[in-house]
This record gives C-alpha cells, sequence and structure tokens, in this order.
C-alpha cells in the first residue's frame, strides 16, 4: 500500500520541494488548494477563510502537513497584510482541526509550520525549544505562539503531532536569499544593521528531509526547531554569500533606521537577532546535508561567477 501525504500550502516554497521529493521516496502526494488544479499533484479544494473543505480531503490522508499561510516577507506589514499573514495560519489549522476531530480518517500523523520568530530577538542567548516565547506584543512571536496552539490542539484528538519552528530557510527559489543575493550580483553586498545579530539558516533540502523524517518514525513529537547546527551572524552570513559569490562588499552596513524607514515592522526579519539550537533535531538521530552555510551557499551559488 502506498502511503498518502496531503499537505496544505503546497505551492510554496517548502510545500512544492517536499512534494517532489515525497513523490521520489514512494509517497502518493496531494494537495489542498484554494485553486482547482495545482498541476502534476491532485488537488482538493478548500477555503480556510470560508471554513469550506472538500469531504474526501481528510479520508484521502495517511499523513497530513500544515504549511499554509501567507508569506511575512512580501510586502509591507499594514494592518491589512497582518490580519491576513495571522488569519491565513490560524483559519487553515483550525479547520483542520475540526474535520480532524470527525472519526472518518486514518491520519497518523500531523506535522504543522510554525517559526523561531516565536523567539523574539534575543541576542546572543542560545535558544531551545524550553525557552519561553517572546510577549504578544512581538507581532512575528505572537502569530508563531498561536499557530502553534491551534496546531498542538490536533494533539488532544489523540493523534501524533510535530511542529517544526522553522529557521530562515535557504532557497534560490524564494524567501530570504533572493533578496539578499540580489544587491550581492550587483556588487552592493551589505551588512544589515550592526551585522552581530544572529541568523539561524537551513537547507531548504534539509527542511524536507526533517518533515520525511518526523513524518516516518513514530518517536518524533511535539515541537522542533527546524534550523542548521551552525548559526552565524548577519554579518558572517553576508561575507560567506560575498565569498560564495565571488563578489566584494562594497557598502558601509544599512542602519537599522534606514531598514526600518524602507520595510517598517517587516525590517524585524532581519534585524532581530536568534541563535537557535538544533541540539533537539540532531539528539533524535537526524543528519544533516548542510550543518555549515558555505556548502549550503554554495549549492545554490558555487557556479556563478
Amino acid at each position: 500500500m502506498t502511503r498518502k501525504v496531503l499537505i496544505t500550502g503546497g505551492t510554496g516554497l517548502i510545500g512544492s520541494r517536499l512534494a517532489d521529493m515525497l513523490i521520489d521516496a514512494g509517497y502518493d502526494v496531494a494537495l489542498l488548494s484554494r485553486q482547482a488544479n495545482t498541476g502534476r499533484y491532485r488537488s482538493f479544494r478548500w477555503d480556510p477563510s470560508r471554513g469550506t473543505i472538500d469531504e474526501a480531503a481528510i479520508p484521502y490522508a495517511d499523513y497530513l502537513i500544515n504549511l499554509a499561510g501567507a508569506s511575512v516577507s512580501e510586502g509591507k506589514w499594514t494592518t491589512e497584510r497582518k490580519r491576513d499573514i495571522m488569519d491565513s495560519r490560524l483559519g487553515g489549522t483550525n479547520l483542520l482541526f475540526r474535520e480532524l476531530a470527525k472519526n472518518n480518517h486514518h491520519v497518523q500523523a500531523f506535522l504543522s509550520a510554525s517559526a523561531i520568530g516565536i523567539y523574539g530577538d534575543s541576542g546572543d542567548r542560545l535558544l531551545d525549544e524550553e525557552t519561553a516565547p517572546a510577549p504578544s506584543e512581538d507581532f512575528l512571536a505572537d502569530v508563531s505562539y498561536k499557530w502553534e496552539l491551534a496546531g498542538m490542539k490536533v494533539h488532544d484528538l489523540g493523534i501524533r503531532t510535530v511542529v517544526m519552528r522553522l529557521g530562515i530557510v535557504l532557497s534560490p527559489e524564494g524567501g530570504a536569499l533572493p533578496q539578499l543575493a540580489r544587491p550581492m550580483k550587483l556588487g552592493a553586498g551589505v551588512v544589515l544593521g550592526s551585522g552581530k545579530q544572529y541568523m539561524s539558516w537551513i537547507h531548504l533540502d534539509d527542511v524536507c528531509r526533517l518533515f520525511i523524517q518526523a513524518l516516518e518514525e513514530p518517536q518524533w513529537h511535539g515541537i522542533y526547531n527546524a534550523v542548521a547546527p551552525g548559526p552565524v551572524t548577519n554579518q558572517e552570513f553576508t561575507e560567506t554569500l560575498a565569498n560564495v559569490m565571488h563578489r566584494p562588499l562594497v557598502l558601509p552596513k544599512v542602519p537599522a533606521f534606514g531598514l526600518k524607514l524602507m520595510m517598517g515592522e517587516m525590517s524585524e526579519i532581519v534585524l532581530y537577532s536568534q541563535r537557535v539550537s538544533a541540539e533537539k533535531v540532531l539528539h533524535q538521530g537526524f543528519k544533516f546535508e548542510y550543518p555549515d552555510l558555505q556548502p549550503a551557499l554554495e549549492s545554490f551559488y558555487g557556479q556563478e561567477e
């Protein structure tokens, strides 16, 4: 029997790569989508904002992976945008909980995304899964905390539940990396803010491998940091990227106030310092393909001159 995985957010950066890797590993994959046709994968319709879902969707699945949520790094955080970021996560997760509470399915495990934004701006303190969330005035922390609470309700149904707190996911296809690499390609690579803030990153393939291992091994349950074991400061990250791309670092640092003027509250994404521990996933026996930053960046930009 082929095992069936249903993914929300399956057309996004992580979801699309994860779907491909699951197919390669012999799984059947279907997506929950607001569009009827999602290309090569079977798809079921849902609309979290309306609370509607194809009633055949959840009964299809052996495993459910929840990645759906509006991007935090596209567009300024207006009041409307912030509401969309929050509602897209909570609406979808609550809808899945409602359906999983019914007894017409055979879902063995529920895996849901969260973010290391839950820790807030934490200087050089090493953060692990036991670290208390930042206060709710911090928007990213508040979103992550409420998203996790919604996801962990599934655990109360007796379904094995895993929550992955994602670091900065590195891929040339989307997320933060193309935005950091674009000025570098033009010879205008620059350190952001003080440059001392920690960036906890993870290669896209390692994120997907983490989800697959957590799906396959029943000893995974609860909350895990999905970050590589080598967090770096923004200055180290920028210097490594410049080195890999064979570009100079010519400009002075962009001061924090300048970033806040350009990006508003969204500047928190690049200015906050989060030095996050990968010890728990290592202890679970996960082996990173890219534990160090330079080889991770070289996998994307190593051939460029």
